[in-house]
């Protein structure tokens, strides 16, 4: 089983033909992921050859999906140009849309994510700045490394990148489900709790990983959506306990103010919903496998 992503998606790639586009675009191959175009104006009617794979390019969002069937599109457009990119998904109405992009300026996520919801919310943004999201054996739409685990019984939802990839190696003879990369930025499409709702729904899904990081309330808020709605295990991780106030901490979002956005605050917060919270990624995924176990034992 499988959240927002699996082995019958049809994904195309916005600026695939750049060089980074081009790599990510080969291990998504790799990967199993079904790619069946991509979107590059000055390059439609052309096609890219990898390794054997012949991938046609289309001038648009829209033709690609009429041509191609496609539901996914991941982009990895540079942030100058990655707002009018999610508006032409947004008016293709393609199911998701998983934005890589690093650097959007924050007006401009605001504008494509109000836009989205303007429009009847049809296309789920995943992102910005984010790795995209996996379902091992099945498909890979973004940037997170296809070989470091294997499909099982965890869901994860990563505000970072880096400790995305950690976990899932942690836990790799458990496996995963699904695992979401939500992004690091103050404005973000699908948030912890959205991720957290479909893990929830997922039958296949036995135990939540959510790691969060400090700056904003999204973890508070997804405690206390915890708290109401989920009735699986769930462990969590707060990066950033020594991070000093005032100062951004690598990702755009990642700023403490006064006493909110703390990673304390955030882990009691989690605590008092029920949430196991580990002081490191490792101790996390020992926390996951504790409650796997006991539930098998």
């Amino acid at each position: 089983m499988a959240i927002f992503l699996n082995k019958d998606s049809k994904v195309i790639v916005q600026g695939m033909t750049g060089a980074t586009g081009m790599k990510h675009t080969k291990l998504m191959l790799a990967d199993g992921t079904n790619i069946v175009g991509g979107v590059n104006p000055r390059k439609a009617g052309t096609t890219v050859d990898f390794d054997g794979t012949e991938v046609p390019v289309f001038g648009s969002v829209a033709e690609a999906m009429e041509k191609t069937g496609a539901n996914v599109s991941v982009l990895f457009v540079p942030p100058a140009f990655a707002k009018a990119a999610v508006v032409e998904a947004v008016d293709a109405e393609i199911p998701l849309a998983v934005v890589i992009t690093e650097g959007i300026a924050v007006h401009d996520s605001a504008a494509f994510w109000a836009y989205a919801t303007a429009k009847g919310n049809k296309t789920r943004i995943i992102g910005p700045n984010c790795p995209g999201l996996i379902t091992p054996g099945q498909s890979n739409a973004g940037i997170i490394p296809g070989d470091i685990t294997k499909p099982g019984r965890i869901g994860l939802v990563s505000k970072s990148g880096t400790l995305t990839y950690q976990m899932m190696y942690e836990l790799r003879d458990i496996g995963f489900s699904s695992a979401v990369g939500i992004g690091g930025d103050p404005v973000i499409g699908t948030t912890h709790i959205d991720a957290l709702a479909a893990f929830e729904a997922d039958p296949e899904t036995d135990l939540i990983v959510m790691i969060g990081e400090i700056g904003g309330d999204a973890e508070e808020r997804a405690a206390d959506f915890i708290k109401a709605n989920v009735t699986k295990p769930v462990v969590g991780y707060v990066a950033g306990f020594t991070a000093p106030e005032g100062k951004t901490m690598g990702h755009a979002g990642a700023i403490v103010s006064g006493s909110s956005g703390t990673a304390q605050a955030k882990k009691e917060a989690l605590e008092a919903a029920g949430v196991k919270v580990g002081k490191t990624p490792t101790e996390t995924a020992k926390l996951a496998r504790e409650i796997l176990n006991g539930a098998s034992a």
